[in-house]
């Protein structure tokens, strides 16, 4: 079975030297993707620009904005027989791009921003009978946020993290179901997160 992973940070040009973006490595994605593979399915990564190597017998997608990551995903969809949306994506773009390097003033600067498109959400409404698998970082009210982002997302299962998660090589999770179950699988590494979700996910083989 082909599973879709999205990895990584999305970067949404300013000019041609400044962009919008975040601190995600794509590790959670990695991990994802090579524990899909030693369960015998093959991992399509969809992966925004990190410095970090992806793994090792990966096919790997490489794109830059949210909205590339979109027709990416959204091309490789009929084909997948699972999808995690695990990227770090910027919920917002800028309203205009400048082609000519925006200069310093002596003023104050303002940015008109518009939302990107929901990758997942998009997923949502065209995976059928697919797992669906998305993650939500939270800082407050994290399991009711986690709950709700289920049901725009129409996902089965949500990864509950934190700020502190990013870059981490250990920290806490939890999930959280459409049934309104929530789980705390406490502080393991992202490679061991990566087989709590797939096993969640009903996602099994030969290491399950």
């Amino acid at each position: 079975m082909k599973v879709i992973v999205t990895a990584g940070p999305t970067r949404e040009p300013l000019d041609p030297v400044r962009f919008l973006s975040n601190r995600s490595t794509g590790a959670m994605g990695f991990a994802l993707a090579t524990e899909t593979a030693a369960r015998g399915h093959t991992p399509l990564l969809v992966l925004g620009p990190t410095e970090q190597q992806p793994p090792v017998d990966t096919e790997v997608f490489a794109v830059e904005t949210t909205e590339q990551m979109l027709a990416c995903v959204l091309d490789l969809l009929p084909d997948a027989g699972a999808a995690i949306c695990a990227a770090a994506v910027c919920d917002y773009r800028p309203a205009a791009f400048s082609a000519q390097k925006i200069k310093r003033g002596d003023g104050a600067f303002s940015l008109d921003l518009v939302p990107n498109p929901d990758i997942a959400a998009e997923v949502g409404t065209r995976r059928g009978t697919r797992p669906l698998a998305v993650f939500a970082l939270e800082t407050d009210n994290g399991v009711k946020n986690a709950a709700a982002k289920l049901a725009r997302k129409n996902a089965d299962v949500c990864v509950l993290n934190e700020p502190a998660a990013i870059g981490a090589d250990r920290a806490s999770f939890r999930l959280v179901f459409r049934d309104g179950e929530h789980r705390d699988v406490g502080e393991i590494t992202k490679a061991e997160l990566a087989g709590v979700l797939l096993d969640a996910m009903g996602i099994t083989g030969p290491t399950a």
